[in-house]
């Protein structure tokens, strides 16, 4: 395989180990309210946007019309437990490291607030490793909406299409890589998530099919 004109990844649960992080305090918001947050509840939550993360959560937890306080309890409780320290996922940074070697653009989209990211990029050492940043709150419309991938592209200045290679973890995410009609390779970070419209799906960022898949 040839080399990509530039890989996009994601950050909550395929560059950073943050999921455990969201998990923790998405746990904390619900024992706040005596009830407990189920793996059911996490798989419809992994990846969404804001406003259906909110809605979610309003039916989850039975508060209906409060899902900008839940959202803005939620955002405290992460920043909290992302400040007490984060690993990058296995092989993230070693394939960062190796794609900028070989000066193949990286970009990195997020659902999360712009706060987020920068916090959790500095704390794992990886600020200004990558080209590009988009949080999906910059953007018209987050992910699924293919924006902040379109909008990568746009900075990068080359051509959305095939040749730009996503890496994602969601149903969510692999959706907004296909909108915008790039190659979505899904890598799962939550037992039971299918990522059936990716292009292909691996287990890891150490899979040997992904490394040929990128031409590495």
């Amino acid at each position: 395989m040839t080399v990509p004109v530039a890989v996009i990844f994601d950050s909550d649960g395929l560059l950073l180990d943050t999921e455990t992080v969201w998990t923790r305090a998405e746990q904390d918001l619900f024992e706040r309210r005596g009830r407990t947050f189920t793996l059911a509840h996490k798989r419809k939550i992994v990846g969404t946007p804001a406003h259906i993360n909110g809605a979610l959560l309003e039916m989850f937890l039975d508060e209906p019309g409060k899902a900008p306080a839940l959202i803005a309890e939620l955002d405290e409780l992460v920043l909290a437990e992302l400040k007490r320290g984060i690993e990058t996922m296995p092989g993230a940074r070693e394939l960062v490291d190796e794609l900028r070697a070989r000066s193949v653009p990286v970009g990195l989209v997020s659902n999360a607030p712009r706060l987020f990211i920068d916090v959790a990029l500095e704390l794992v050492a990886m600020s200004g490793h990558f080209d590009v940043v988009v949080s999906g709150h910059e953007v018209a419309a987050p992910k699924p909406a293919p924006d902040p991938y379109l909008e990568v592209c746009r900075q990068l200045e080359i051509d959305p299409g095939p040749d730009v290679v996503v890496l994602e973890d969601s149903p969510t995410g692999v959706a907004a890589g296909v909108a915008a009609g790039l190659t979505v390779i899904g890598v799962p970070s939550l037992e039971g998530i299918e990522l059936d419209e990716a292009d292909a799906v691996v287990d890891s960022l150490r899979a040997p099919a992904l490394r040929s898949r990128l031409g590495l």
